[in-house]
């Protein structure tokens, strides 16, 4: 079955306009995103989609494949469901084009995810992460049942630590797979509260009665989702140390 990355890259970020664009270690951000998913195996395709003429010329520039989308978009799912409407594809990895440390391996081992449940419409990955992370509203927190299906997001921790030895906290990556058909029809989906009082895209999936599985990642990974100025330094630190 064919699969396809799509990288939402979108320029007027709030708080970090020209974000896609922003130089880590001589490249811009969305050069490193896209190279890494080149690295992954199970991807037939990779592209860029954004909103911003800008990028499209900086993706072109650098050998890659950037199809120009809607300014409407209200997140990535969206974006990315307007470039493979057309397209003869199965399976959607949708690649935030603000994680420049994704691990090509982590893509492949969602694709796999979905790949294996021929029932399953959508995926997402997480990992357990330390406390000094619990209270940061950019630390989108997932709770799942036995069968690592996603009870709820939140920027708020959970679980609430009433008993704290049983607690674990698992941040959501951001990365998600969608079987096509699925990402066609949540697109259409009517807005919901909770998705847009925590502005969180994949809310929107369960308040509708749908499932999201999001299996704990077997790689050992850090997280970074860049959206100030110092989460981009610390991403040109980690990228110069590599």
């Amino acid at each position: 079955m064919k699969s396809i990355g799509i990288i939402p890259a979108r320029y007027a970020s709030t708080r970090l306009p020209g974000k896609p664009l922003k130089d880590i270690c001589g490249k811009p951000m969305i050069q490193h995103v896209y190279e890494r998913a080149q690295k992954a195996k199970l991807l037939d395709e990779i592209i860029v989609a954004t909103d911003d003429k800008r990028i499209i010329d900086a993706v072109k520039g650098f050998g890659g494949k950037a199809v120009l989308t809607s300014i409407n978009h209200p997140n990535g799912s969206s974006r990315a469901a307007e470039v493979v409407a057309d397209l003869d594809c199965e399976l959607i990895i949708n690649i935030q084009g603000d994680e420049p440390l994704i691990k090509p391996e982590m893509i492949d081992e969602l694709a796999e995810v979905i790949a294996a449940e021929k029932n399953l419409d959508s995926a997402t990955l997480c990992y357990q992460i330390p406390e000094e992370n619990f209270a940061d509203e950019n630390v989108v927190k997932v709770v799942r049942d036995r069968n690592d299906f996603a009870l709820y997001f939140s920027r708020s921790i959970i679980p609430y630590p009433r008993n704290a030895e049983y607690q674990k906290v698992f941040e959501h990556i951001g990365i998600y797979a969608y079987r096509k058909s699925f990402l066609l029809k949540y697109n259409k989906l009517e807005k919901t509260p909770l998705s847009e009082t925590e502005s969180l895209e994949q809310l929107k999936v369960l308040e509708h009665g749908f499932k999201m599985k999001v299996p704990e990642t077997r790689f050992k990974y850090e997280a970074l989702s860049i959206d100030t100025l110092e989460d981009l330094e610390k991403a040109r630190k980690i990228i110069s140390e590599e």
